[in-house]
């Protein structure tokens, strides 16, 4: 396997950032591989840098120290467009707030990245997302019309439609009621799995974190097992 092969690696990741009382260590030496299709659950204490870690191995934050490889290229030698290219169609985010556009459709939520990467279809290939996940009577209806399981359930099926090879899931069932959060993980496995996407995932929830095949501990912003 080559580096290009591999979603995700981390080699020595170190994030400081400024405070008021002076500078904070979030993340310390912080060393992590995602293989292929691989599925990763990131656990420990609030604090202990889970979230960090995925907006280190997304792009969206430059550590100061070690180095990012997104299939197999170091973010520290792109730019904010250097980054965004290799994110794109290849890389997705699930957050525990949703982020849907308000302005828009559950429907043109969806279109929304892959028009943007050029994909051509990007209505019937929503339309068909969103009945994947339950929701095609709802794909006209607008984000403050969606219960917040609906919202979360556009959001997976936008991050899966343009079938990505790596998807991070920050808390993805953290605002949802016990029947809710059942069935966005199931939908989120088993969608991970069809589209052959790697899967890190941050999660407090032990048993979802069982569903995963390999487990992370975090702790002190440091990786203590499963590395």
């Amino acid at each position: 396997m080559t580096g290009s092969d591999i979603p995700l690696q981390l080699d020595r990741v170190a994030l400081t950032l400024p405070s008021a009382a002076g500078p904070v260590a979030i993340l310390r030496g912080v060393d992590l591989t995602v293989a292929a299709g691989e599925r990763v659950a990131v656990v420990g204490p609030s604090g202990s840098g889970k979230s960090s870690l995925i907006a280190v191995g997304a792009g969206l934050e430059q550590p100061s120290e070690g180095v990012v490889r997104l299939f197999g290229e170091d973010l520290s030698r792109l730019n904010e467009d250097g980054r965004a290219r290799v994110r794109r169609g290849r890389v997705s985010l699930v957050f525990q707030s949703f982020h849907l556009l308000p302005n828009m459709t559950a429907e043109e939520n969806v279109a929304a990245p892959l028009e943007i990467g050029g994909v051509k279809d990007a209505g019937p290939i929503a339309a068909d997302w969103l009945d994947r996940v339950g929701l095609s009577e709802r794909r006209r209806h607008y984000p403050h019309q969606l219960s917040g399981g609906e919202q979360q359930r556009v959001a997976l099926a936008r991050a899966l439609a343009v079938r990505p090879a790596l998807l991070f899931a920050d808390e993805p069932t953290g605002n949802l009621d016990a029947e809710n959060a059942a069935l966005v993980a199931d939908m989120m496995f088993d969608l991970v799995a069809e589209v052959g996407a790697a899967l890190v995932l941050v999660t407090h929830d032990s048993a979802l974190a069982a569903r995963a095949g390999r487990r992370v501990t975090m702790a002190g912003g440091r990786i203590v097992t499963g590395a």
